[in-house]
């Protein structure tokens, strides 16, 4: 069983049942009726606040307990999300297929990180969002949640490499307070992407 499996089966909700601020920030730039999936969704907390603005939302998780709570998070607000389990390293990224992805949090090693960058760049449809919020590997000295090995935290070239082409709407580095549930507490160190995949108009 994953150390993640084993979290996640607490009765209560370790990261909180409020979405992450920075999602709710950038929320309004999603169109509201809008496919989105959730990446390493965990609980459910961030996939139901954008159910809650009107979106139709997938959360992907390889933890069960995480989807179970999903979906009784979900249940008790009054809205739909669709569960699966899925693990990234097997991942299939249908070609734009949704209007927005978000990645709260979603920590992967380096291969797998950049090979699920590329996944989200390919998926998302043209003019549609990646919002995420991720630490930086100098939240190792901050001690307030995340992992605690370096190839686990996101370099901010990751994202500008990657989406190199896309137009950034916000992109930010530096520290940010964080309060979600008994295991983000605190100052933090972060990196906050929100990119627009470009369409053909954006081009004229």
């Amino acid at each position: 069983m994953s150390s993640w499996e084993e979290r996640f089966k607490a009765d209560h909700y370790i990261y909180g049942t409020e979405a992450n601020a920075f999602l709710k920030e950038m929320q309004p730039l999603l169109k509201s009726d809008g496919n989105a999936l959730a990446l390493a969704e965990g609980e459910g907390r961030n996939a139901v606040f954008l159910a809650q603005q009107g979106m139709k939302v997938t959360a992907w998780d390889y933890a069960a307990s995480g989807l179970t709570k999903t979906e009784r998070l979900a249940q008790e607000k009054g809205v739909e999300v669709k569960t699966e389990k899925v693990d990234l390293n097997d991942a299939v990224w249908e070609k734009g297929k949704w209007d927005a992805i978000t990645c709260i949090f979603g920590h992967f090693p380096e291969k797998l990180r950049r090979q699920t960058l590329a996944g989200v760049k390919d998926a998302v449809k043209p003019g549609g969002f990646l919002v995420a919020e991720v630490y930086s590997p100098y939240q190792l000295s901050y001690g307030t949640g995340g992992p605690k090995d370096e190839q686990f935290l996101y370099k901010p070239e990751e994202f500008l490499q990657v989406f190199h082409d896309w137009r950034i709407v916000h992109f930010f580095m530096g520290e940010a307070e964080r309060h979600e549930g008994d295991l983000h507490n605190g100052l933090s160190h972060v990196i906050q992407f929100a990119g627009q995949k470009n369409n053909s108009l954006m081009n004229r």
